[in-house]
């Protein structure tokens, strides 16, 4: 079908995808992600064979892809998830990341530059997927908040990380320090976004919010683009661009406009979640080679063994060495929330297959097992705890006023992010 027939189908795909979370809700709650790739698995050439996109179509799923890490970016809250929490998390992925590599050799016989690929998938976590189920749950608020967007972030922004260094293509010597250059780059730009905005930003902001000119959404675009360009320049995968241009626009439209920054990011994620990110979603199901899959019976009996360990090699790292003052089932609701993955699978997986590092069949193993992880994964964690309305907030909550009642001070709370 031409591109923009392919588009139509496309949107309308997205378009169903919410009416079917509806429909299915009173039984079982299945994350909209989840129809949104299987609506186009069954529109794509494995299947139907109505949608086959072309180079608009994959240009849009790239640019949704950006705005998905973007978004993570935007709510990551560094001032609520700092001090030992985040020490926490940031050992816990390089730990991850060891035992993920090690068990990739053992799968690929050895081969080191397949089992980067595979190592570094098993170790991702996916914000932009895991956080709009839990904000619809009423999961974000309070000491559960904090800490998965700590163990998130970390668990996003390392396996990047790892991409730029061991998947680039160069030595590992030239991408440090490429890496490093960025970072320093990305620094100054920290730096410049945490002084004091003229007044006339947050004006001007104000005035062109409910007109044509909006100025804060523009501006937010420019960051973005900006370094997704510094990173092109670089020669590093985009989605670093992407996450730092996030956390920039966090910095900024907090200090400059923070009575508008609310709605600011409400437009944005309009805009994202409206159109974006759904078109992304969409096309990695047409693009997901299900023929490959079904077709090689080692490859299908990759998917559970995938699955858990996407578990065994992130989940139980984060679980322990998750906050002690967590109970037990907010733990287990961590683990399993840090071990869902899906975009940054999809796009690791890509960069194998493009530099013939992994074959299609244990690609198509991999994004398989992420979808999975996408649907049950959360399932299992709303019925282990994890925030209101789950077993371990109980106990939680009970332990912080506990502590309240001894004096001991109150606890950080993060403010509810990602709205969906």
């Amino acid at each position: 079908m031409s591109h923009p027939g392919t588009l139509v189908l496309i949107m309308a795909a997205a378009v169903l995808a919410p009416l079917l979370v509806h429909a299915t809700g009173r039984r079982l709650r299945i994350p909209l992600v989840v129809f949104e790739i299987v609506l186009g698995i069954l529109l794509g050439p494995d299947v139907l064979g109505w949608a086959r996109p072309g180079d608009v179509v994959d240009t849009l799923a790239d640019l949704g892809l950006s705005m998905l890490i973007f978004l993570a970016g935007y709510e990551i809250d560094f001032a609520a998830a700092r001090g030992d929490t985040l020490r926490r998390a940031l050992w816990s992925w390089p730990i991850a990341l060891v035992a993920g590599i090690a068990v990739a050799l053992l799968v690929s016989g050895g081969d080191v530059f397949e089992a980067f690929v595979v190592g570094t998938a098993l170790t991702s976590t996916t914000l932009g997927t895991v956080l709009p189920m839990l904000r619809d749950r009423g999961e974000l608020r309070g000491r559960f908040g904090t800490v998965i967007s700590a163990f998130g972030a970390v668990g996003e922004f390392g396996p990047v990380i790892a991409v730029a260094l061991l998947l680039s293509g160069r030595r590992p010597a030239e991408s440090a320090a490429l890496l490093a250059a960025f970072g320093a780059i990305t620094a100054a730009a920290v730096f410049w976004a945490l002084r004091p905005r003229p007044p006339w930003f947050a004006r001007l902001t104000e005035l062109t919010l409910h007109g044509s000119g909006q100025f804060a959404v523009r501006f937010v675009m420019l960051l973005l683009a900006c370094m997704l360009g510094l990173a092109e320049v670089f020669g590093l995968d985009v989605l670093l661009g992407a996450f730092a241009a996030g956390v920039l626009a966090r910095l900024v439209l907090h200090r400059a406009a923070p009575a508008s920054s609310g709605e600011v990011l409400g437009k944005v994620e309009a805009m994202g979640f409206g159109f974006l990110v759904p078109l992304f979603y969409v096309v990695t199901g047409i693009e997901f080679d299900l023929d490959a899959l079904l077709h090689d019976p080692v490859a299908l009996l990759l998917v559970p063994g995938f699955l858990l360990l996407f578990l065994l090699v992130h989940g139980l790292p984060v679980y322990l060495l998750a906050p002690r003052d967590l109970g037990r089932g907010d733990r287990v609701a961590l683990a399993l929330f840090t071990s869902t993955c899906l975009p940054l699978v999809v796009a690791i997986t890509a960069i194998g297959i493009d530099q013939k590092l992994v074959d299609a069949g244990l690609a198509a193993s991999l994004v398989g097992a992420a979808m999975v992880s996408v649907l049950v994964f959360p399932l299992i964690a709303a019925g282990t705890g994890g925030g209101p309305g789950g077993p371990g907030d109980g106990r939680s909550r009970r332990g912080r006023r506990g502590r309240r009642g001894r004096g001991l001070g109150s606890v950080v709370t993060s403010r509810q992010i990602l709205s969906d």
